[in-house]
């Protein structure tokens, strides 16, 4: 199995909402991960009028921080409006930048909307990498923000936090974990996730998804809010690569590093998926004081599908609290069921 990084070495991303300003007075240096505008170029092909980013930016190595990246504002002022943060929106598994659609158009009006095609998915269905550099060009391609990520994206969000605590200011995780502790539970998700991939190798991409989504962790999940069409942009190469290269059969277990975490965490699952709830209690508990627990009423494992506004008010408020202008936000929680 070879690894090679795609045509840009890149992830495609797509910028929209407030744009990125600095504070008044404060020269802007430049930015790595992200552009003031999108630049043109090639459409998403599930996402029409998405840019594609420009040619490859060396970037550090993970835990290791960009002189680039000294002074560069992370939360946003306009000189007639209030200060802004930038967020950035990273998918899971079978999923692209597209599937955040609701959530970014309600968040857009408040923040810098920074979505991410993973390795493997959309128009970064070429990029062919190993966990660690996935999570470092998920930083390259958002800069500083607040990070959220759910599933697949999550775990790489999580790691990107750990490695990179300049880039995170707060991270946000929806139905994700930090992996499998267990050496002997790990190596049998990894055969798991290799019969998986040849699965779909062999059947194709429809048929694939078609059993996916009948799967216990989407029976909440209304068909109309599965994105079925958006995740047939995929390719059954890519979707393999994601499972051999980023799933957690092959992820460093990150559970002990937890205690490490230094930006705030806001740990997000659906009352209605209690492995994922229970694990997030556990996360709390290990990160300790800077995290939260937010349980969505009604809600199963793709809770940013199933409940998009109820998500972008959960995000919008903790990317507020980080710069005080809502008191309190951490801390809102939806009743458990």
């Amino acid at each position: 199995m070879t690894d090679h990084p795609g045509p840009s070495g890149l992830l495609h991303r797509v910028v929209e909402g407030t744009p990125h300003q600095p504070h008044p007075g404060v020269p802007h240096p430049p930015d790595p991960g992200v552009p003031d505008q999108p630049d043109p170029g090639v459409p998403h092909p599930a996402d029409p009028g998405a840019a594609h980013p420009p040619g490859p930016v060396p970037g550090p190595p993970m835990g290791e921080r960009s002189p680039a990246d000294d002074g560069v504002p992370a939360a946003v002022h306009s000189p007639s409006g209030p200060r802004r943060e930038r967020v950035v929106l990273v998918h899971g598994f079978t999923q692209t930048l597209t599937s955040w659609g609701p959530v970014a158009e309600q968040l857009a009006g408040q923040s810098e909307v920074v979505r991410v095609d993973l390795p493997g998915h959309g128009a970064s269905g070429g990029v062919r990498v190993g966990f660690e550099e996935a999570a470092g060009l998920v930083g390259e391609a958002g800069g500083v923000g607040v990070y959220v990520g759910y599933s697949l994206g999550g775990r790489l969000c999580l790691r990107l936090a750990l490695e990179r605590p300049d880039l995170v200011r707060r991270l946000v995780l929806i139905g994700a974990s930090p992996g499998i502790a267990d050496p002997g539970q790990r190596e049998a998700r990894r055969d798991a996730d290799e019969a998986l991939a040849r699965r779909i190798e062999r059947d194709g991409v429809e048929v694939f998804l078609d059993a996916w989504l009948a799967g216990p962790l989407f029976s909440l999940l209304p068909v109309d809010a599965a994105g079925r069409e958006e995740r047939l942009v995929n390719t059954a190469e890519g979707l393999a690569s994601a499972l051999r290269r980023l799933g957690t059969g092959v992820q460093e277990s990150l559970w002990d590093r937890l205690g490490e975490l230094r930006p705030p965490a806001l740990l997000l699952a659906g009352a209605r998926d209690p492995k994922f709830a229970g694990i997030a209690r556990e996360m709390a508990a290990a990160i300790g004081p800077a995290a939260r627990v937010a349980v969505v009423a009604g809600a199963g494992h793709a809770v940013h599908l199933e409940r998009p506004a109820e998500t972008a008010a959960l995000v919008g408020e903790f990317a507020a609290a980080g710069l005080g202008r809502a008191a309190g936000a951490e801390d809102r929680r939806e009743p458990e069921a």
